[in-house]
């Protein structure tokens, strides 16, 4: 990472500060802005972040870790030569660094604050989102500018947040993505925000306040209602909200989009306006970039006794309603009416799907599956249910599991109304 001097952070000021675009860039959707007090820019946390920014040997030290040091030492060996705010911003810095290189491939030179990381979108859902725009963007509630940098790829952007400190970091982060050139940043109030249109994407915050995550839209900043109102405004766009949200029913002639990557459902976005398809639902398995469209009622998929193999469907098919279509697509069945395990006779792969072999169907009761695990030497069991309740751990131990052995799923289903207990082996 190239640590900028003196100069370069006096024109990081000024980058941040321009807050009222009456002449913007060519291509970009026009915004007007109210202006922001001129001191905002001088927040003690904004000139916290330049100072760290400017003192890459401090953050090399934090990174290179303790040795032998006891953490009280190291972290007194620490302030001996840098002061303690400084200190503490390294080590929560490099701590969140850490903890992001599960969502970016280039954690390790990004600015994160704890929230911000938490509510950022992880890089390969940032880039499937930002593929279906076409041309300049306005990005609200930017936050660390995971979508604002993914947007900017391949088209100019407008990024909007309230705090200057976060865009502050985003404009770092665009800058380790090569893109800083193309994304005007805007300090604003977007309930302020009056006379913007072209395409837009929104981030609300999911955390307001100190309470932690909500779920309901309704208590999104900004809400609901706002929101709803925002796809009148615009040509299109994308709302992101959470997966477990109650998004169904609130925007009707919508496009819900429910995204997952690698096995768990991350977001689901509503594509209004413009970038809305016809499809009222779909469900997108990440980093496979398999997409299901259509409406949940359009596929009624066949109900079967359990066959050789079982298949769990991905979470975002899951959450979008799509099992239905998703097995009359692929060709398998139901177990049960109120179950979304599915069944086949023959072997289907599939990104939707994730298949097992089934190795006995038994009663739902612990001795036989104590039984059957004593005839097959088995050393570790994946415990799986939807609909049935199930003490993992407390069924764990009473099992007779061996030191040498395979490991089995054990899958608790409904079948044909019944609840019963299906031995299998995980093939994908």
């Amino acid at each position: 990472m190239a640590f900028a001097n003196g100069p370069r952070l006096r024109e990081d000021a000024g980058f941040i500060a321009r807050r009222i675009l009456h002449t913007p860039p060519s291509g970009l959707p026009t915004i007007s802005v109210p202006p922001l007090p001129a001191e905002i820019d001088q927040s003690p946390e904004c000139h916290l972040l330049r100072r760290l920014r400017a003192t890459p040997d401090l953050l090399a030290r934090v990174v290179a870790g303790r040795g032998g040091s006891t953490e009280l030492a190291w972290q007194k060996t620490l302030r001996r030569d840098f002061s303690d705010d400084l200190v503490r911003a390294a080590i929560g810095l490099v701590e969140l660094r850490q903890r992001a290189t599960a969502k970016f491939s280039r954690a390790a030179e990004m600015w994160f604050d704890r929230q911000g990381l938490e509510q950022s979108t992880s890089e390969l859902v940032a880039r499937h989102k930002a593929q279906r725009f076409t041309g300049p963007v306005t990005d609200l509630c930017c936050g660390i500018g995971s979508d604002s940098i993914a947007l900017a790829a391949g088209h100019p952007v407008t990024a909007v947040d309230l705090n200057p400190e976060t865009l502050l970091r985003m404009a770092w982060n665009a800058e380790v993505q090569g893109v800083r050139e193309r994304i005007t940043p805007v300090c604003a109030d977007i309930l302020a925000l009056t006379d913007f249109s072209g395409l837009v994407h929104i981030d609300p915050d999911r955390r307001p306040g100190s309470a932690g995550r909500v779920s309901r839209i309704e208590d999104y900043v900004p809400p609901l209602e706002w929101l709803q109102t925002l796809r009148d405004r615009v040509e299109g766009g994308a709302i992101k909200v959470g997966p477990a949200s109650n998004f169904g029913g609130k925007f009707p002639d919508a496009e819900v989009e429910l995204i997952s990557l690698h096995g768990e459902c991350k977001e689901a976005t509503i594509w209004f306006g413009s970038l809305a398809s016809s499809a009222p639902f779909r469900a997108t398995v990440l980093p496979a970039g398999a997409t299901l469209a259509g409406h949940p009622l359009d596929a009624a998929a066949p109900r079967s006794g359990t066959l050789q193999y079982v298949y769990d469907p991905d979470p975002a098919v899951v959450r979008a309603g799509m099992v239905d279509l998703c097995a009359e697509q692929l060709g398998l069945s139901r177990l049960d009416d109120a179950e979304e395990y599915l069944t086949s006779a023959e072997p289907v792969d599939s990104p939707f799907v994730h298949r097992f072999e089934v190795l006995a169907d038994l009663p739902n009761n612990d001795r036989d599956l104590r039984a059957f695990l004593r005839s097959t030497r088995v050393a570790s069991v994946e415990i799986k249910c939807r609909h049935i309740p199930v003490q993992a751990e407390a069924l764990r131990r009473k099992l007779p599991l061996v030191p040498k052995g395979e490991s089995l799923a054990v899958i608790f289903a409904r079948v044909a109304g019944k609840a019963r207990i299906l031995v299998a082996r995980r093939q994908s």
